[in-house]
């Protein structure tokens, strides 16, 4: 990779065995946002993060949408193709296995909508705060693949009706879907830190 079209962080893992993770954050936020959250979540994993780049009144975002709750769909696919080449490249580059994604909020969609279009480029997937990102979205097989989904209660922008409609769509594609949901509402809580680093845990421990 000579020159990444996504502002990028990446930093190399100091634990071996641990999944790297790849970090995508939600509206306005940028490649360091959740590289706190990376490290909280899985101690000494590599850690990839993308800064998206959709611009929304100034705030990076990783697809365009025309009003809260709804998305251009075409730019959703378009994204998603988009960012799966970017982690191709990366693991190419720094030598890395297929990472567990840690999305929040847009970023948590996009990673939903790359286990749907591009399903091989993740190992798993940690979605905090996410929606279904497609109305009519593929049938792929996902084949056992660990899903968290840790929806809020008191969530305003996601309505838990949507939260369980990715929970079935993903399970019904084949994915191991565990599907929370916390008293919290959009903004990430502790305990969403807590259910993140023991599930990972779990899943790193299968995968040995």
């Amino acid at each position: 990779m000579t020159e990444s079209p996504f502002i990028h962080r990446f930093e190399p893992a100091t634990r071996a065995g641990s999944p790297p993770l790849l970090l995508l954050h939600g509206t306005g936020g940028d490649e360091n946002d959740l590289l706190g959250l990376g490290n909280m979540i899985s101690p000494g994993s590599a850690l990839l993060s993308p800064r998206g780049r959709v611009l929304e009144h100034g705030m990076p975002r990783f697809f365009r949408r025309l009003a809260e709750g709804v998305f251009d769909e075409d730019d959703v696919r378009r994204r998603a193709l988009e960012l799966a080449d970017f982690v191709a490249d990366a693991r190419q580059q720094y030598g890395i296995a297929a990472p567990v994604a840690v999305g929040f909020s847009n970023g948590a969609n996009i990673a939903a909508a790359l286990l749907l279009l591009k399903p091989n480029v993740l190992a798993g997937a940690i979605l905090l705060r996410a929606m279904v990102p497609l109305s009519d979205p593929p049938k792929p097989e996902l084949g056992g693949k660990p899903v968290l989904l840790l929806s809020g209660q008191a969530d305003p922008i996601v309505p838990a009706s949507n939260s369980a409609k990715l929970a079935a769509l993903l399970s019904e594609a084949g994915a191991r879907v565990d599907h929370k949901v916390l008293p919290a509402g959009h903004q990430l809580s502790q305990a969403d830190v807590t259910l993140a680093r023991n599930w990972i845990g779990s899943v790193d421990a299968k995968a040995a």
